[in-house]
């Protein structure tokens, strides 16, 4: 393993920072941050597909105990594509970032999901402190939307992944608007 280390100068929040770090060490991490984030979107797809039963209704229809605004989360229960956009959209999710292929476009649909999960959980509104089932405002659901966010951020695929390959092609050089899926 090389000890080779960059240097990262940003600014972040009207604040310069700079910071010295291992790129091997920040390549295992994405890598491990990848695995890990596929592997808890491809489980949750396959139990609910395997399940053969599963449906968001009951879930949706409990959102928000406290208010339901314009009756959003009922018409998403009520909606025949919302099963199937749940259950395939989590396997296609977890198989894209376990594959490093379109890890952007998978990670942006990944952070959408997470956040409607999430705004499912909140009751109370503001005054209430955004309360939801485990604490104020943060859950899991923050998290992955944070993870994901960072792993499409910096190009994740293109590290032991499908997007490196693809990024090479004559299509996408051809177009390179094409990179923003990619990453």
């Amino acid at each position: 393993m090389s000890t080779k280390r960059r240097t990262l100068e940003a600014e972040l929040f009207g604040r310069e920072t700079t910071f010295e770090y291992s790129e091997d060490w920040i390549g295992y991490a994405l890598v491990g941050l990848r695995v890990v984030m596929a592997w808890i979107f491809l489980q949750a797809g396959l139990d609910k597909l395997l399940a053969g039963d599963w449906t968001a209704a009951g879930y949706l229809e409990n959102a928000i105990p406290a208010g339901n605004p314009f009756g959003f989360w009922d018409a998403l229960a009520a909606a025949p594509l919302v099963d199937p956009l749940v259950i395939w959209g989590q396997i296609l999710i977890g198989l894209a970032l376990l594959a490093g292929v379109a890890v952007r476009f998978a990670a942006l649909c990944g952070a959408l999901q997470m956040l409607l999960f999430w705004m499912s959980h909140l009751s109370g509104g503001v005054m209430a402190g955004f309360p939801i089932e485990h604490g104020w405002v943060v859950s899991s659901h923050i998290v992955y939307v944070l993870l994901l966010f960072g792993l499409g951020a910096i190009g994740a695929g293109r590290i032991l992944g499908v997007d490196s390959y693809i990024e090479s092609s004559a299509v996408v050089q051809s177009n390179p608007w094409l990179r923003y899926f990619l990453g």
